[in-house]
Formats: structure tokens, sequence, C-alpha cells
């Protein structure tokens, strides 16, 4: 499991935006095509609505790293790639939510 992080705090609210404008497109693809893309229906709602939760926290000044999963990774966990090809960017948002911002020398 690769433990890419962002390096700094504007960065994580980039990647968080994107991971909500992501879903919202998921989620927009699966009800339109729900007959290929049924299962997505089954997650998405609910993980957007977690996503634009921490979105919000991560926006505030009182936001804090914490070592533990963010709530939406139970989603992401359960999930094969195909059904959420970006997980990849769910998983570097919850390493950032754990471990902090990475050294920008760490990237390299």
């Amino acid at each position: 499991m690769s433990d890419k992080r962002a390096t700094s705090m504007e960065q994580f609210i980039d990647l968080v935006n994107q991971a909500v404008y992501e879903t919202e497109e998921l989620l927009a693809a699966a009800e339109y095509d729900d007959e290929d893309m049924g299962m997505v229906l089954e997650f998405a709602d609910t993980l957007l609505q977690q996503l634009r939760q921490f979105q919000q926290q991560v926006q505030s000044a009182d936001y804090a790293f914490r070592d533990e999963d963010l709530p939406f990774m139970a989603i992401v966990n359960s999930q094969h790639d195909v059904a959420l090809p970006y997980k990849f960017l769910l998983r570097m948002i919850n390493n950032t939510h754990r471990m902090g911002l990475a050294e920008a020398d760490e990237e390299a």
C-alpha cells in the first residue's frame, strides 16, 4: 500500500475537492446508466455525503490530522477498483489525514 500524501494544506484541500467532484460524476453516471452501474448506486450517495462532510471539516480552521481512518474508508475498502476507479485518490486523502502532510522531498 502506497503512503503517498499531500505536501501542503492547499494540495490536501484540492485532493478532497477533487474526490467530491469525482464522486458527483460517478453518481451521475450511475444514475444515467443504472443497468451497468447499479452497484455504484449502493454506496456512492453515502460516500458523497461523507466526503462533503469531510470537505467542510478540512476547510475549517479547527481541522486536525488524526491517526485513524476516515469514515468513508469502509466504503473504499469494500469496493472493487472497477466500481470506484479513483480509490488511489481516496487512499491518498486518508494517508494524509492519518500521517499529516508529507515533506516535499518525500514525494521524489
